[in-house]
Order: structure tokens, then sequence, then C-alpha cells
């Protein structure tokens, strides 16, 4: 399915002697073109120097800000839809906002930026914030919904002024309406269109505008010209092309298919680094790597000495340095240093006993070995594939025979949203929020699902007073306290935080983020 910006009159297209670089071709509409049209367009084509091309493992999922919760789809949407608040490695900057500040433990008051126009001439005002936010916390069928249900109200004062009420004290606010899921949507034209409308023809106030998707092949953006901000873009058109395989990948970005190449793996950073025009720049994510440890009654891995024994059955370190050529740090947390509630005594650190791994599993009854479903995607990660396999390995090297079943990421995503994680289930998560309390959710009863069943009512208690908690080094001690019952009771067996590694061509300027997000404001040309 292409999805097409209804108001272009025609579409832009890739000339022949450029279809690597864009991707190819993109289908007619009925009817064919007449002459004025195919004028129209060769007027519009873009030079090589004025396109930017990213190659992407996977393509993104949907245009439907709330109903994801993947780095890959707001890599895309950073760039269409702005926020109220931003990230900037770990540092929250005012996009939206103008002013804020804080009326009560419950009532944030804020001040929108005037003049700031979404793509179809819309000007953006607070009845947009209100209609985004109501949207999400009224709705708990939405993925994004646990992290803005602390939202009780959005209360418009004016055109440019709002009030957020929160159902207690909420200190991470400002996280919250900076991250995934918190770009400002549309209210009158989704009203008037239709919200099926929306997701074929996507419009936000960002610097980039939508133009097409053609799913599993591309995203097509444009500058938008009337955008509020400091910006003026060095790119005509940017293009996000999905090439799942690491070697095509590679080979495109060699050839100047694409300009950024993500996730290129150890094996091709001397192959990138000596090719004339172009390099590997790497940096520290946001994501750890895990394994997804099932507590359901009845299953191997409830007992507590079989979690422990695939923890010591793993060489978190001879993961990332044979596979990762040492692109990782072994981790007992998923609260990496930069975000609120860090534990540096579980960060660098991780356990190795193949030993007593094997004497843990004798103590729990399986002195002949046990049998465990493995589920993994292979494609999404940095040698993911490689990395579960090696896994797969050690722990058959003290009995726990581990079926790996490898699945291209869509499928992967199907079971892990579905809840169906059998045995153990490999995947990174990130975190877009830089507090600890995104990363830590899952672990609250309440929020757990059936990939866990985990269940402990002092982490819940800490979970609940910290969510609330105002006293910013109170509320740190908390979370790192659920931090170590995590680390010893294994809902999830940590591995590493992920370096992220990409190949660009020396043609333009790139810095990773700590987020992973591709934002594009922040890529130039270094002519």
């Amino acid at each position: 399915m292409i999805q097409k910006l209804k108001k272009l009159a025609i579409v832009t297209t890739c000339s022949a002697l450029i279809l690597t670089a864009c991707g190819g071709e993109v289908d007619e509409e009925a009817g064919g073109k007449n002459d004025e049209q195919g004028s129209k367009e060769e007027a519009l084509e873009v030079e090589y120097e004025d396109r930017l091309t990213i190659g992407m493992g996977t393509d993104m999922v949907t245009f439907d800000i709330h109903d994801h919760n993947n780095t890959s789809t707001e890599a895309v949407h950073i760039n269409i839809f702005d926020y109220l608040f931003r990230q900037e490695d770990g540092e929250i900057q005012s996009e939206l906002v103008s002013k804020h500040e804080i009326i009560d433990d419950e009532t944030w008051k804020f001040k929108l930026k005037e003049g700031v126009k979404f793509h179809n001439g819309d000007e953006l005002t607070s009845k947009d914030v209100q209609f985004t936010f109501h949207r999400v916390i009224e709705d708990s069928s939405l993925t994004e919904h646990s992290n803005y249900n602390q939202i009780s109200e959005v209360e418009v004062i004016n055109d440019y002024e709002f009030y957020i009420h929160t159902e207690d004290p909420e200190p991470a606010l400002l996280n919250r309406i900076s991250r995934m899921g918190s770009g400002i949507l549309p209210k009158d034209y989704i009203e008037e269109e239709g919200w099926d409308h929306f997701l074929d023809s996507p419009i936000g106030s960002g610097p980039y505008e939508f133009v097409e998707w053609e799913r599993d092949n591309r995203v097509v953006l444009n500058p938008f010209e009337d955008y509020y901000g400091d910006y003026d873009s060095p790119w005509e058109e940017v293009v996000y092309r999905v090439i799942p395989e690491d070697s095509t990948r590679v080979s495109e970005l060699l050839t100047g298919g694409v300009d950024l190449a993500v996730n290129v793996p150890p094996t091709d950073w001397d192959r990138v680094d000596d090719n004339q025009g172009t390099l590997i720049s790497t940096g520290d994510s946001n994501r750890v790597m895990l394994l997804i440890l099932n507590h359901e009654e009845g299953r191997p891995t409830e007992e507590q000495k079989v979690r422990e024994a695939i923890d010591y059955a793993i060489d978190n370190e001879a993961l990332t340095e044979s596979i990762l050529d040492g692109q990782g740090t072994p981790v007992r947390t998923r609260v990496t240093p930069g975000n609120t509630g860090y534990n540096e005594e579980l960060y660098d650190d991780y356990r190795y006993d193949p030993d007593y791994s094997r004497e843990l599993l004798e103590e729990a009854g399986y002195s002949d070995g046990v049998e465990l479903k493995f589920h993994a995607p292979q494609g999404r990660y940095l040698m993911d594939s490689d990395v579960s396999e090696m896994i797969t390995g050690m722990l058959a090297e003290v009995g726990i025979n581990a079926d790996l079943n490898l699945l291209e990421f869509s499928q992967f995503a199907d079971k892990y949203l579905g809840n169906e994680n059998e045995d153990l289930m490999f995947l990174g998560l990130s975190n877009s929020m830089f507090d600890a309390a995104h990363a830590l959710r899952n672990f609250h009863s309440e929020q757990n699902t059936e990939r866990t069943y985990y269940e402990n009512e002092r982490v819940d208690e800490l979970l609940e007073k910290a969510e609330s908690n105002m006293d910013f080094e109170e509320r740190k001690e908390q979370y790192q306290e659920v931090q170590e019952i995590v680390a010893e009771e294994l809902p999830y067996v940590y591995l590493y935080q992920q370096k992220d590694s990409y190949g660009i061509n020396n043609r333009i300027d790139f810095e990773p983020r700590l987020d992973e997000m591709i934002y594009i404001p922040e890529i130039g040309k270094t002519d």
C-alpha cells in the first residue's frame, strides 16, 4: 500500500539514473499522467546532493503516535510531529512551550509558542494539546495509555495557555510529555477528515511533512516551508529506505544508495572505513538487550533456581566482545547512565559461573537438563541472531536446551505484543523517557502481562511511592531498590547496554543520539 499526501497534485519520481538511491519507482496513479503532470514531475525531481537517504533495518509500523512502542517508527514521527518538550541526550528542552510553572503538586501551567502551524496551515493551539492527551488517557486499548494515564485532564485556558492536571503528584511529567507518543495532533483536521484519513495522510507541525509511505519499501518526507523553528533544511527530500538485510544495507552505503545505514555489523566496519567516502560512527544508546522469563505456574522458569541458572550460564562480556566487538556494556539493570534512578552497582556488572549454573539446575530437579522455548528476532538489533545463537550455545553447555525460534521482526513483534512468551524471549528495550519510572513500570503487578507473570509486593509498594514522590533523592533510592530486587528475582535476565553503529557517507554530518532517534534537523551537509 502506498500512502500519499492528498494535497499534492503529483508525485515526485526517481529518474533512472538514481533508482538505487531512491529505492525503486513509485506506482503511478490510476488513469496515468498527462503531459502537464509529466512536466511538473520533471521540475520537481530532486538532485542527488539535495536528497538524504537513510537505510533502515525495519519499516515503521503506523502513523498512530499513541499505538506503537517502536523506535524505527518514532525515528520518522519525530520529524513530522512536534512535542511540548524534547529530550536532548537526557536534558529536557522546550519545544512548543515558551513558558511553564508548577501551580501545585497536581497542577502545571503551560504557555505555547504563538504562530506554530500544522502542515495544512492551521494554527496549533491549546485545544490540539487537549485533544492529543485526552485521546491517549481515555482509551486504555492504546499502547501508550499506561505512559500517560497519570494525567487526569488538560484544561484549556485560552488559545495558547493550558493546565495539565495529574491524578497525584507527578515528578516525571516533563519526561512523559517529551517522549515517544507525545507529538501534538491536529484536532480540527482529524475531526473533519476522520482518523483513517489521518493515518493515510498524516500532518503535524514538525520540520518535515509527509509525502508517501510505501510499506516495506520506503517513507518520503519533504521540508515544511512554514516551519516555525529556526531551521533552513539543506535537504529537498528525505527518504527512509527499508533494507532488512545487513549486507544489503552496507552494500547500498558503499555504492551511494544510502547516506546513512543503521546497525552496521562489526564485521563490516573495516570495509566501510576503508571505502573512499564512507565511515563508521558509534555511540551509546539507551537500549538494553535482555531475556524475558515467564514465571507462569507450571513452567520451568517459574523456579527461581532455574532463572538463576540461566543468568549464571550466560557470559555477558563474551557476547559484547566476541560478537559486538566491544560495542556493549554488561548490565544487570535497564536503567543506564543518564537516566533518573540509575544504580551504578548494577552497571558494567554480570554474573557468569557455569559450574554454579549446573548446581542450581540440579537443585531445581533438572539434573538431566531442561527444555525451553526461546523466541528471538532477526534483523532488528545489532547482530541479534548471532547473539541469540551464542546464548543458546551457552545455555546448552550447562544443560538448558533452548529451542531457538528466529523470527522476522514483524512476526516477533506480534508474539511480543500478543504476550506469547512461552519460556524465553530476547529483545532490546529503550527508554525514551530517560527516567526509571518507564524502565521499571512493567514490574508492577497491575502492569504485568503474560510475558512474565511477575509479582512482588515490595516492588509494587516502591513503584507506587516513587511515582508520586517529589523528593528527588528519596525517589531515586526507591527506584534503585526496585532494581536490586529485580536483579535477584530475575523476571528479566539483563545482558548488555547496546552501542549503536551507523555507516555514514562523508557528505553528511551526523552524530548518534542516546535515544536512537534520527532527527533530520541535526543532519547537515559537510560541503
